[in-house]
């Protein structure tokens, strides 16, 4: 109980600052969709190149940037080692701009819950609004101690970065560059 408690409470001061630092990002439309060719695309598992471990804590990430080849294909195999739930999700920063909203609308409808995914909840959202879990190729939302895989091939120059766009995540430094080298 008292755990739950805590949960709660500092999910909320996440989202409170997410909502305080935000501005109009709340505002903003939905996420480029994960395919956007700007960022990459779904990859090839036959034509992994490596395979990079993400452990997602609160907060942080390990590692906390990336390095890769342009046009290289990566298996990410990441685990959520944190008490919350994380999100690994790879694309722009306005990108990852625009799919907070979305985020928080999970978080309004009971779907993203501090340390759970409500999926009774999701089908809910996705009965009366036509949207309730997102499942995207260069996204995966975790609940703690839950691991989840993403096979990605990288684009040529570009901006990009991986991050956590839960509620309030982002925001207090939940995201890191990816370095895109020839």
């Amino acid at each position: 109980m008292l755990r739950s408690k805590l949960l709660s409470a500092v999910f909320g001061a996440s989202l409170s600052l997410a909502l305080i630092s935000s501005g109009t990002a709340f505002a903003a439309g939905s996420h480029g969709g994960g395919h956007d060719m700007k960022i990459g695309k779904p990859g090839d598992p036959a034509k992994v190149s490596r395979t990079i471990e993400i452990t997602m804590y609160d907060n942080y990430y390990e590692p906390e940037s990336l390095d890769i080849k342009e046009g290289e294909t990566v298996r990410f195999v990441v685990r959520n080692a944190g008490e919350f739930v994380h999100e690994f999700n790879i694309a722009t920063a306005a990108m990852h701009e625009a799919h907070r909203p979305e985020m928080m609308m999970m978080m309004e409808h009971g779907v993203l819950e501090p340390d759970r995914i409500n999926h009774k909840a999701a089908k809910a959202m996705q009965a009366s609004m036509g949207h309730g879990m997102h499942k995207e190729a260069n996204s995966v939302l975790l609940e703690p101690g839950k691991s989840g895989e993403i096979v990605w091939t990288f684009p040529k120059h570009a901006d990009l970065e991986f991050a956590c766009n839960v509620p309030g995540h982002y925001e207090t430094g939940m995201h890191g560059p990816v370095k895109l080298s020839h």
